[in-house]
């Protein structure tokens, strides 16, 4: 099987494997949220219910004291009654008005004559003039007009809360507190906002962080980001008045919905992380293997070139031989170039000026004399011919040389193959074109990997090599510019200007 569509597959499944742990992840939190969201619910169901209980008792208690107040105003006015009734006569039995004033001992009573002076005061805790004032400003005076002989007089009847009743007042305000700290600061934990009756004022809020808090600029900020889903809760706090109950989920769900997200970023990034670490020192191990597959194969090669040599040497005194000995050399001059561009790929090569037009032109004479006729070589200059690349020279018609011999291996009938010069301000461009049949868009990244290759025969390592000279020794980039099947293929090579 291919090692890379082995490896795809591998990647397949892993990937596989890691969408299944993530729906994995985010169903199970998902299904253990919407369990705490539903205990939510109920515990906001419950407290619903308790808030609207108090509001029932607040309301049947202020409803009391309104009866307590209706009920001090009616003996008020049959006190100021029995008052009157004992100003006016003197001679009849009025035994029944004095035990109806003698029976209020709880509401405080100030009768004044017609000019303000002050007659009589009954059930006061404190001066008497002060008192007056306190009562005139939030009370209006009960008249009592009698008739003395031939004269008529005015008196005023003031009266205050009683005692009593100022006492209740206090408990009830305290009571109205009370449920309004205990209804936004909730054992739910939920945010909570509490409104008037228009739903624009905030009367009180709750479970909302101090920095959150000081962000809203207005009640009506506060009550939308409040408000959220869940419909309000409405509270009866007085005839025909209610009030309103805005609440959210709790920081703490809403924090736990995106924890999975977190969890799994945190997740993907490790496993990012980690694959990282794992391919450079892949790659580490990979240039470990080539500088030492280079080294070997030069140090092998060095052993019998220089038998070869001596050898010829020896066919030379022989002038029948002359002839094969000078083919011989040839053979051995190339496998000495062979040798150093492994001796270079296995160490950091010297880069010089080098005219890259020269370096083509001297790559496709050399397969001119090699090729059969029915390949064509042709060159297209569009650039100075003098201009020149920073190079090591050997590797770089390494580089020419394995494009050749890839361009020829796709056309096994013959075609042609264009090598096409240009240059802009930075960079020169290489490209080498053949009439072949073409790579498939799939394998246009692949082709350079180690030992990937689409011919029965070959170890797939011309292009990989090629890309390692190109881009690790000088720079550069080397890419499919162009392919489609049947037609051919454009390989591009990019270098550094000087």
């Amino acid at each position: 099987m291919d090692p890379y569509l082995r490896k795809q597959r591998w990647k397949i499944y892993l990937g596989l494997m890691a969408v299944v742990i993530a729906a994995s992840t985010l169903a199970y939190t998902g299904y253990i949220i919407r369990r705490l969201s539903l205990d939510e619910q109920n515990k906001v169901r419950l407290w619903a219910e308790a808030v609207k209980r108090r509001a029932n008792l607040i309301e049947v208690t202020r409803q009391l004291f309104e009866w307590i107040e209706e009920d001090e105003r009616n003996k008020a006015q049959i006190i100021a009654e029995a008052t009157r009734m004992l100003l006016e006569s003197e001679s009849q039995d009025l035994s029944f008005y004095s035990r109806i004033l003698e029976s209020n001992t709880t509401i405080p009573i100030i009768v004044t004559y017609d000019d303000g002076r002050i007659m009589t005061v009954r059930n006061l805790e404190e001066d008497s003039l002060q008192a007056l004032e306190r009562i005139r400003k939030v009370r209006s005076a009960i008249p009592l007009v009698t008739r003395i002989g031939n004269q008529t007089f005015r008196f005023f009847l003031y009266y205050d809360d009683s005692r009593i009743y100022r006492r209740l007042r206090s408990v009830m305000n305290d009571l109205v507190n009370a449920f309004i700290s205990e209804t936004v600061s909730n054992a739910a934990s939920v945010p909570v906002v509490y409104t008037d009756q228009s739903q624009k004022r905030v009367l009180a809020h709750g479970n909302i962080p101090p920095q959150k808090l000081a962000q809203f600029r207005s009640d009506a900020e506060l009550i939308d980001y409040v408000a959220g889903d869940n419909e309000p809760i409405e509270v009866q706090v007085a005839r025909g008045e209610k009030n309103y109950i805005f609440y959210r989920d709790s920081n703490l769900l809403t924090t736990f919905r995106y924890f999975p997200y977190a969890q799994l970023t945190v997740f993907a990034l490790f496993v990012l992380v980690a694959y990282l670490m794992f391919s450079t020192a892949r790659r580490s191990d990979e240039n470990l293997v080539w500088v030492g597959m280079s080294k070997e194969t030069a140090h092998q090669l060095g052993t019998p070139l220089s038998s070869l040599m001596g050898w010829i040497e020896i066919l030379r005194l022989d002038e029948k031989y002359a002839h094969v000995a000078m083919e011989m050399e040839k053979d051995i001059q190339r496998l000495n170039v062979v040798a150093e561009r492994f001796s270079k790929i296995g160490s950091q090569p010297e880069l010089s000026p080098q005219p890259i037009v020269e370096v083509v032109r001297h790559m496709v004479d050399y397969f001119r004399q090699r090729l059969p006729s029915s390949v064509q070589l042709e060159v297209q200059v569009r650039m100075p011919l003098m201009e020149t690349v920073n190079m090591n020279r050997p590797l770089v018609e390494w580089v020419i040389e394995n494009l050749t011999r890839n361009a020829i291996d796709a056309m096994p009938r013959g075609g042609t193959i264009t090598y096409h010069l240009a240059d802009d301000e930075r960079y020169v461009y290489l490209d080498v074109s053949d009439t072949g049949k073409g790579i498939p868009k799939k394998f246009w990244k692949k082709i350079f990997y180690p030992g990937f290759t689409t011919r029965k025969r070959g170890w797939g390592l011309g292009l990989s090599l090629t890309r390692r000279i190109v881009e690790q020794y000088h720079k550069g980039r080397v890419y499919v510019l162009k392919s489609e099947p049947g037609k051919g293929t454009t390989m591009r090579v990019v270098l550094r200007k000087n």
